[in-house]
Formats: structure tokens, sequence, C-alpha cells
């Protein structure tokens, strides 16, 4: 089952279950104190409060008459790095000085953990995703996102394009945080699909797609089983003397990584699809800043 905040034509935000060709809205005032999307996803069944909440008398809307929003309140996002071949191999590329870091994160118990946004720095989709201006080498990261309730339960999935400046990183890994955290440094959505049954993490396949003038300048695939971290050992890190009183979204880290010589554009368009969630696309900006 796949849940979004979406606003329709008459603007209002609605909660909504996703179909493929439709979406059916929520009834939240059935339930005392479910205002919102994460009051669901925070509840004992987020798939049983929400089938129960559809609302029979109202019509199926066009998806297509819908916009889709950031599947987010309040919740904290945070990101996982290294836990891909890939991702190890590049991140020890970027910077000669501290690859035996990276080198020994990938195999440590310990992840590396980093808070990544708040909700007020989170795009979703068809809003821009942002390119620092000081950074001349910046890539997004698509990355199979976890969505986790104040209990430390893992209730949900989504997508999230992890904006990086490589450069300011590979300069100083002590430059992470301004790497990593910027106005609208993260995409979200479309949806959250719910966490029922196992997840096929072979068939799960995460493709991103980077567009310029049109025309496709990157492409790359993986699946959630080049991982080499277990879900809940990340959630388990995480929630470790850390509280998480509105819950979190949880990047899982990138097994995608375009070349070293490529660099997000202004005007560039990112699209990142997941098995089973369906696609995230946001146009790229880049602005100049008065110092």
């Amino acid at each position: 089952m796949r849940l979004a905040r979406v606003s329709p034509s008459t603007g209002e935000v609605a909660v909504v279950a996703v179909n493929d060709a439709d979406v059916l809205r929520l009834d939240l005032t059935q339930v005392e104190k479910c205002h919102k999307l994460s009051d669901i996803l925070h509840s004992k069944d987020p798939a049983g409060l929400a089938r129960f909440l559809i609302d029979p008398n109202a019509a199926p809307i066009p998806i297509d008459d819908v916009r889709f929003l950031a599947p987010i309140d309040q919740q904290e996002v945070w990101a996982a790095g290294v836990t891909y071949k890939r991702s190890q191999i590049a991140r020890m590329e970027e910077s000669d000085s501290a690859a035996s870091h990276y080198d020994k994160v990938y195999t440590a118990d310990r992840p590396e953990l980093f808070f990544k946004a708040n909700a007020a720095r989170v795009s979703g989709p068809g809003q821009v995703v942002r390119v620092r201006h000081d950074s001349n080498w910046s890539v997004p990261e698509p990355e199979f996102t976890l969505v986790i309730s104040p209990q430390g339960h893992l209730v949900g999935y989504t997508i999230g394009n992890d904006m990086s400046a490589r450069d300011i990183e590979g300069e100083n890994p002590l430059y992470l945080p301004q790497a990593k955290v910027y106005n609208q440094c993260a995409g979200l959505g479309p949806c959250i699909q719910l966490a029922e049954g196992d997840l096929d993490k072979v068939a799960t396949t995460i493709r991103l797609n980077i567009e310029r003038a049109g025309k496709s300048v990157f492409k790359g695939e993986t699946n959630l089983g080049q991982m080499a971290r277990e879900f809940e050992d990340l959630i388990r890190w995480l929630t470790r003397e850390n509280d998480i009183p509105n819950g979190a979204f949880m990047m899982t880290g990138t097994g995608i990584v375009p070349p070293d010589d490529f660099t997000l554009h202004d005007g560039d368009s990112v699209s990142i699809d997941i098995a089973g969630i369906g696609t995230l696309t946001n146009p790229v900006v880049k602005e100049s800043y008065p110092e």
C-alpha cells in the first residue's frame, strides 16, 4: 500500500492512498488525533488504519489531477554513507587524505550516519533541488529511504535524493555538513510504500537518469542486494542515545555514482525510479549568492 500527501486541483493538502491510475482520499476526521500523514505512519497499524480511513463516499481522483508533495511532516532526515561498494570507492577517490577512513567504515560495525535535513530543506516532486553556488562538482545521490516511527520501527519506504557537493567534502572530510546540508539539499517522494511483508532486495531496482536540455547525460542502475548494511542495523545505530520524537527518514546510501568528470548544471533534471515506489523528478538550480 502506498500513501502520499497531495494537493488536488482545489488547492488543499490531502492524504491519499495511491493506485496506478488514481488516488483515494483518506478521511482523517474519522479518528481522534489523526490529522496528518505522519499520524498514520506512527500508529500501531499504519496499513490497517489507512484502509479504515479511505473515504467510501469520495470518488477516486485521477493521478494526473493531483500534485504530489514531499511526504514529510516534521520528521528529521538522516543519511547513511558508504553502504555500497561503489560509494566506498567514490568517497576514497574524492579525498586522498581520508581514503583509509572511508575504507574502514565500509566494514566497521558502526556505520557512518549524519543529519541531512529538516522538513524546510526538503523538496517534493517537481520542486527544485539545489547545487551550492560555491561547488563546482556536485551530484545527486539516489537512495532508498526508510521511514521510521518515533519508537524506532520501520514503517515504510520512499525515494530520496541526497544532493552532495563532492568537491567540498573531498577538500576536507570535516566539511561534510557543508557538502550535505544546505537549502533544498534533499528530495523526497513521491509517496511512501508501507512496509508490509518481506522486501525482495535484489528485485528492488534503483535507477537514475539525469537530463540536460532534454537529453539524457547520465544513467545508472543498482539494486538493494548490493547494500552492505541491513535496515534494522542502521535504525539501531540511529536510535542509540538519540531520540526521534517526530520520527525520521533515513537515506540508506547510494550505489550509483556518476563519473568524476560529471557535475550537475543549472537547469538539469534528476529522475530517480525505485521499483514498487515510483519516480521522483526534480529540476536542478544553481544560483549566485552575494558573499
